[in-house]
Order: structure tokens, then C-alpha cells, then sequence
């Protein structure tokens, strides 16, 4: 059965308690001075999540298992909805289409992927959103909220592609406000159900980890 990529999410229901976040691979060699070289492996983070927690009903606990066997375990990747970051704003706030630049328009270019900074004024890191959340995403062009007939939205690849009418100017600043899921895959082949109460047990484990879709 060749791998593929399910477009459905993981039950907001039994994500409950999920731990984890970005993980970054970094070389570090100490050197005969007491200096350091560091040395990025990884350009981008990736993200791993435990979605066990504590008790649940039989009926959740199925739950789990009917969508772990429908993905074959590791086999397909499908969405996940990190608990604090899913959102082109902070958690708590209210996405505009203002959140995060996009690109700059050149007055041929068309597509332009949805993008997310993290930054500060010592770095920042840009980080590519591949699995938006249909009828969530909000664009502007200069400030000027484009109309739904103005662009057509991947809601699979995350790109914004505007009507041949549409096309942003030159000069033109594109932004985007969204919320979106990560694409992750089951990190383990084992699903151990734990049926330590009347009509209700527990999961102590489900691990996930983002892949590229």
C-alpha cells in the first residue's frame, strides 16, 4: 500500500492534554579554547506531540483506535491541531488579515505560499503553513482585504493564487491571517489501551511527529 496524506484532523476531543512542540537538531563542538562551534542540522523545527492523557470512555478510547487503524499507524499522515500554536496570530488573539506578510507582489507573480515568522530582534524563523483551515484564511493587498472572488486557496499546500484580474502590483505588500493544522503521522505501530476503570481506561501514549505532507 503505497504512503499517503489523509486531509482529515485528529479529534479535537481526545487531543486533550497533549504535550510537545517544536524539536530543532543543532551539531555543537567544543573546542580547546572553551568556545563553540554550532552548526544547524535542520533548517526547520519539527514538531512532536504525545496526544495520551488521562482517563477515557470506551467510546473515546475506540475513537482512537478506529482512526489509528484507518491511517494504517504510520502509514498516512493527517492533520493535527497544535494546541497553543495554530494560528497566523498568538493564541489568544483574533486572526486579521494583517497577521503575517506573505510576499511582494511583482505584477506577474500569482502564488504566493502561506508563511508564518516567528521572530524578535535578534533572529527570526520562517516557517511554511501547509495545511490551512478551510474558509479561515483572510488576505490583503496593501493593507486593502481582498474579496473571496479575488483568490483561490490550496487548502492542501497552503498556496494563494489570484484571479488573473487580482494579480498584486508591484511593489504590492500580501499578507494573510489563518488558523491551520500540522501535518504529523502516528509515530508508533502500538496502540496499548489501558481498561483500568468501569466503562473507561486511558491511552498513556499516542505519539505523533510533523512530516512534509
Amino acid at each position: 500500500m503505497p504512503t499517503g496524506f489523509h486531509e482529515v484532523r485528529f479529534p479535537l476531543r481526545l487531543a486533550l492534554g497533549t504535550s510537545g512542540g517544536p524539536v530543532r537538531r543543532t551539531d555543537i563542538v567544543s573546542l580547546s579554547n572553551g568556545r563553540e562551534n554550532r552548526n544547524r542540522r535542520w533548517r526547520d523545527a519539527r514538531r512532536h506531540y504525545d496526544a495520551g492523557s488521562g482517563i477515557k470512555s470506551i467510546a473515546d478510547l475506540y475513537a482512537v483506535l478506529e482512526f489509528f487503524e484507518a491511517r494504517a499507524g504510520q502509514l498516512h499522515g493527517f492533520r493535527f491541531r497544535d494546541p497553543l500554536d495554530f494560528k497566523s496570530c498568538p493564541p489568544g488573539g483574533t486572526v486579521t488579515a494583517n497577521d503575517q506578510g506573505i510576499g511582494t507582489g511583482d505584477g506577474t507573480t500569482a502564488t504566493f505560499q502561506l508563511i508564518k515568522t516567528y521572530g524578535d530582534t535578534g533572529g527570526a524563523s520562517v516557517r511554511e503553513i501547509a495545511k490551512p483551515v478551510a474558509g479561515s484564511v483572510a488576505v490583503s493587498v496593501d493593507g486593502v482585504l481582498a474579496g473571496p472572488g479575488d483568490f483561490a486557496l490550496d487548502v492542501t499546500t497552503g498556496r494563494v493564487t489570484f484571479t488573473p484580474t487580482k494579480i498584486p502590483a508591484s511593489g504590492a505588500a500580501i499578507r494573510a491571517g489563518y488558523e491551520f493544522d500540522v501535518p504529523v503521522r502516528f509515530d508508533t505501530d502500538r496502540i496499548d489501551v489501558d481498561l483500568t476503570q468501569f466503562q473507561a481506561g486511558r491511552i498513556p501514549s499516542i505519539p505523533l511527529v510533523e512530516i512534509m505532507p
